[in-house]
């Protein structure tokens, strides 16, 4: 493959020596492990030694085979739990997080759902509207602020999703798989929303998914996660320029090699 489309990581380092230790960052994690149990018979390590840097604007996707911790690294940074060891950094404050469900509430309206996330960070209420608003607009929704969830298809309830998570006012987004349960098209139209906000925001992105394609088509950076325990087990800087095709040329023959590589890792897996 031609390095200007796809060049290797330095290898992950537990410490973070080879990610820019002294560099500025958005999220930082430092030798970060998790275990559930309380026992030693029913101990189970989800994480192993977790070295990851985000840089500030960068977006880095997440990748690898079910059940390898992917979504645990994530609750980790959101801080909805803590590692058995090591230490998680995000010095500006608790990111945005948004799921594969919606999670809208259903008898409130699209407008009033992002609004109650504007209340939760502090907005004056008559200011709410008018930012609730601007925040539709911006996800491509101008007309959505009196629509109930049961109006919206289910691309324009992440849509939905989407700007009142940006409503949180965090700088870093945290994506936990948000379009995996859409159909392809409507994937591929909030892809490019997605890539568009992120520019336009200047926002950090960490983005779970186990689609390949689809972390080639939106990340800066691929990071492919071992089967349980987790550890970080390649990275590729994608160097191929935006906008992206999830059927470009390029954007297929890197996925095809992460590809090669993730089913490394699902066979070692289950030899062991």
């Amino acid at each position: 493959m031609s390095t200007d489309l796809a060049t290797p990581a330095p290898a992950p380092s537990a410490t973070g020596a080879g990610t820019g230790q002294h560099r500025p960052y958005a999220v930082r994690l430092d030798r970060v492990s998790k275990s559930f149990g309380s026992s030693p018979l029913t101990r189970q390590q989800v994480l192993d030694d977790i070295g990851l840097t985000v840089a500030p604007g960068e977006f880095v996707c997440l990748l690898g085979a079910s059940g390898c911790g992917k979504s645990t690294l994530l609750n980790l940074v959101a801080g909805l739990d803590r590692p058995t060891s090591g230490e998680v950094r995000v010095p500006h404050g608790r990111p945005a997080l948004m799921f594969q469900d919606h999670a809208l509430f259903p008898w409130l309206s699209a407008g009033r759902n992002v609004e109650l996330a504007l209340k939760l960070a502090g907005v004056p209420r008559a200011e709410r509207r008018e930012r609730a608003e601007e925040l539709l607009r911006l996800v491509r929704l101008p007309d959505a602020y009196g629509k109930r969830v049961h109006q919206l298809s289910g691309g324009m309830r992440q849509r939905v999703a989407l700007a009142r998570s940006l409503a949180q006012g965090s700088r870093v987004l945290l994506m936990d798989e948000p379009f995996a349960a859409l159909d392809a098209i409507t994937r591929d139209l909030l892809h490019e929303e997605l890539t568009r906000v992120w520019r336009e925001r200047e926002l950090t992105v960490l983005f779970v998914t186990h689609n390949v394609r689809e972390a080639v088509r939106l990340g800066q950076r691929v990071v492919l996660l071992s089967s349980r325990p987790g550890r970080v087990a390649r990275e590729w800087e994608v160097g191929i320029p935006y906008p992206r095709r999830i059927e470009d040329s390029a954007v297929t023959s890197l996925a095809r090699e992460i590809t090669g590589h993730l089913h490394e890792e699902i066979v070692r897996h289950a030899r062991h």
